[in-house]
């Protein structure tokens, strides 16, 4: 019987060594591909809003998406949901770009959702903005969408 071992990182969890394009999308090994945002950076809101908002701005929602996870993950409890929420705006745009509409559409509203309930504008992040892109996204997915020209503002 012929078994392939499974990539490991360096603590020995499976994670695919394979390149991965400007969507996360893993490539043939020996491709070149987009680096990957490295995980468990701990940022303050304020940096990882300007990296989340640098990475959307250049069509990568997925490396967002990263980015807001560490948040998400490092960040003090009360806060996860709004990180978590956003994290999910990201990949819902990124299922959106890979054309994945209905996988797409299900997380930009489960993403508004989340963050509609941090209505003070925690960081100064527009959610009553991004909630509404999200939900105007959501209606209109009909395939492949553009991740640069659609990628929201996180403060306005």
């Amino acid at each position: 019987m012929d078994r392939t071992r499974r990539d490991r990182d360096e603590e020995g969890r499976a994670r695919s060594a394979r390149p991965r394009d400007g969507l996360g999308r893993p490539l043939p090994y020996g491709e070149t591909g987009v680096e990957r945002q490295p995980e468990g950076v701990v940022r303050t809101p304020d940096e990882t809003v300007r990296e989340a908002q640098r990475l959307l701005d250049a069509g990568m929602p997925f490396h967002a998406h990263e980015v807001l996870e560490d948040a998400w993950k490092s960040g003090p409890e009360e806060e996860r949901e709004l990180w978590r929420g956003l994290a999910q705006l990201a990949v819902g745009l990124t299922h959106g770009a890979r054309g994945n509409s209905a996988g797409g559409a299900r997380l930009l509203l489960r993403g508004a959702d989340r963050i509609g309930a941090f209505t003070h504008r925690p960081y100064g992040i527009d959610v009553e903005g991004l909630g509404a892109w999200a939900r105007s996204l959501a209606a209109r997915l009909d395939g492949p969408v553009d991740p640069a020209a659609e990628a929201p503002r996180l403060r306005d």
